[in-house]
């Protein structure tokens, strides 16, 4: 794929970026350079590579999802917590209905 002065300009005004004719005329052996390594990419053999999504293999660090009893600290205190709402409805924080 090669990309011409047109080509730049329309990027540039899609991406709302304002440039100059020489801006623009500079931008072009620049992404075609970059768009001839990513040519270059697609020609590496990865037969029998296995996909990832990083270099080093992460392990999440889960814990128990479980309830604290502690009434002050824990999750069943609901009612405590929408006494102090200005507003309550069905055991959920009642907001104003914003339409635009």
């Amino acid at each position: 794929m090669s990309v011409d002065t047109a080509t730049v300009a329309k990027i540039a005004a899609l991406a709302r970026i304002k440039l100059s004719e020489g801006e623009v005329a500079a931008m072009v052996p620049e992404l075609n350079g970059i768009l001839a390594w990513v040519e270059q990419l697609g020609e590496v053999d990865v037969t029998g590579v296995e996909p990832m999504t990083a270099v080093i293999e992460n392990k999440l660090r889960l814990r128990d999802d479980v309830v604290n009893a502690d009434p002050l600290t824990g999750g069943d205190n609901r009612d405590a917590i929408l006494a102090n709402a200005p507003a309550a409805e069905h055991g959920f924080f009642g907001v104003p209905k914003v339409i635009e």
